[in-house]
């Protein structure tokens, strides 16, 4: 059997990003968190485990440093049931990011945004 996971490599900030991601999400589930042991990234977030809404994600801090970083063109969607509590996730998220799409109602959703948040993850959030 075969199992898929969205990966989000950061540059130092999984940690925070780990913690913002705790507070927006309450369905949010850390299931382990390994450090790096030594160099110049030690302590920093080799590799963490965690699920939102039953979708499994990676996260960690890469040793190197990398010429590219988060595109929109992949994003991490959500849906919400309750418009008050997309709103505020929606505003947590693109706190210090960028909007690409304002909260509106649109063809496809009755209540939707679309955010890159301050590290890069873009995030397309919705009213089901």
């Amino acid at each position: 059997m075969s199992r898929a996971a969205t990966v989000l490599m950061f540059e130092g900030r999984a940690e925070e990003a780990l913690a913002l991601y705790a507070q927006v999400f309450e369905d949010l589930t850390i299931e382990r968190i390994e450090r790096w042991p030594d160099g110049d990234v030690a302590g920093r977030i080799k590799r963490a485990d965690w699920r939102l809404g039953g979708h499994r994600l990676i996260a960690f801090d890469s040793p190197v440093a990398h010429a590219f970083g988060f595109t929109p063109a992949l994003s991490v969607w959500v849906d919400w049931e309750s418009a008050q509590a997309l709103e505020r996730a929606f505003a947590r998220l693109s706190e210090g990011g960028q909007v690409l799409m304002p909260l509106d109602a649109y063809d496809f959703s009755a209540r939707f945004g679309w955010c890159n948040d301050r590290f890069g993850v873009s995030w397309q959030l919705g009213l089901r």
